[in-house]
């Protein structure tokens, strides 16, 4: 394996941006075990031009998450992302909304991070803006529907060093967060570090 950059920390709490070449790989690793992360992508140039939609995604495979070599395509139905390999114990999610500062401010914490939050300020350190924040990539996140239809947030199954390897089909900025959400289980309501790496080739 030979990396092509060197690893991105994405700190508790918190979001980094990065920019991905067609061909290569980006793979997000679980640093301690537990935690989730968003993830968005955005066609590079101009964030306008595309990004990553999970509705189009589901509508495309048919799946609620993409296998292993399934594709995950933009809001213009262009594939984007193809997930090539994870070793996680598989739990992702493609239907809940990135946390931000309104939900937090109905739980009673205004202030508090959020992924939105920190979606707006990764692409700022890059000057660039997204006219729309996209439904993300939950990335080992456990979410169930119980008989009744309603949805359970479960902590995240993750074991430190777990990870989740994507191939980039465009040109993109991809965004991870490092969810903060610590007023729920889904992080074991201790929010930590996320690794975000950009791969040439994998092996």
């Amino acid at each position: 394996m030979r990396s092509a950059a060197v690893p991105t920390l994405v700190p508790a709490r918190s979001g980094r941006a990065v920019r991905v070449a067609r061909g290569e790989y980006i793979r997000v690793t679980d640093v301690e075990g537990g935690q989730v992360g968003d993830l968005f992508a955005f066609v590079a140039g101009d964030p306008s031009g595309g990004y990553l939609s999970a509705s189009h995604t589901r509508t495309a495979t048919g799946r609620m998450f993409p296998a292993v070599n399934e594709t995950f395509v933009t809001d213009r139905r262009r594939p984007m992302l193809t997930l090539v390999d994870d070793t996680s114990p598989g739990h992702h999610d493609l239907l809940i909304a990135a946390c931000d500062p309104q939900r937090y401010a109905e739980l009673g914490v205004p202030d508090h991070p959020s992924c939105t939050t920190n979606l707006i300020t990764a692409l700022a350190t890059m000057g660039l803006a997204a006219p729309v924040v996209p439904q993300p990539v939950n990335v080992f996140m456990r979410v169930q529907a119980d008989a009744d239809g309603r949805l359970d947030w479960l902590p995240a199954a993750t074991s430190a060093g777990d990870s989740i390897t994507f191939r980039a089909e465009l040109d993109c900025v991809v965004v991870l967060s490092a969810c903060p959400q610590d007023l729920t289980v889904i992080n074991g309501k201790n929010p930590t570090a996320l690794a975000l790496d950009v791969l040439e080739e994998i092996r």
